[in-house]
């Protein structure tokens, strides 16, 4: 028998024999938890979600009743709009805040000045007197504001509080 095929036949009896013989590991495994994908997920979720508070900002004075219109629609929102706030009382707030006429027409001008066609919706309640909604119109168009719109209750709705 040549040489070469003593060889492969002691090369391939080698490779069977090392084939069969399995390597028993002797540590157990640590399970490990992949966070990766569910941190991203979580991260989304709070950007999501602090975008969503910063647009939806619907400033609702609770102590407001709206009053009730047979034609008013789902209110479309735009971001960066400012809501006045007209209590029965006729004190003005926007974003929290009480102002006075003056304060309002300083803010209303300082605001249409980089933004001209800045939204104000205005929301007086059911039993505030005629001239605080004149008087917040007036500062309206004293700080050069024309888009402006008032804020309704479906009929079949509540306006408010103490319903």
């Amino acid at each position: 028998m040549p040489f070469s095929v003593a060889v492969r036949r002691n090369s391939l009896r080698f490779l069977r024999s090392r084939r069969m013989k399995f390597k028993v590991e002797t540590r157990p495994k640590v399970p490990v938890l992949a966070l990766t994908s569910m941190l991203d997920v979580i991260f989304l979720l709070l950007c999501f979600f602090v975008t969503a508070s910063v647009y939806s900002q619907w400033e609702s004075e609770i102590s407001v009743r709206l009053p009730r219109a047979a034609t008013a629609d789902e209110p479309h929102r735009l971001p960066g709009e400012i809501i006045a706030n007209i209590t029965k009382d006729g004190t003005v707030r926007v974003n929290g805040v009480a102002l006075t006429i003056e304060d309002l027409t300083a803010r209303l001008a300082r605001i249409s000045a980089f933004y001209p066609d800045q939204a104000v919706i205005i929301r007086a309640d059911r039993q505030t007197p005629y001239d605080a909604l004149i008087k917040v119109l007036d500062a309206c168009r004293a700080a050069n504001v024309w888009n402006f719109s008032f804020a309704t209750a479906p009929e079949g709705a509540g306006g408010g509080a103490d319903e």
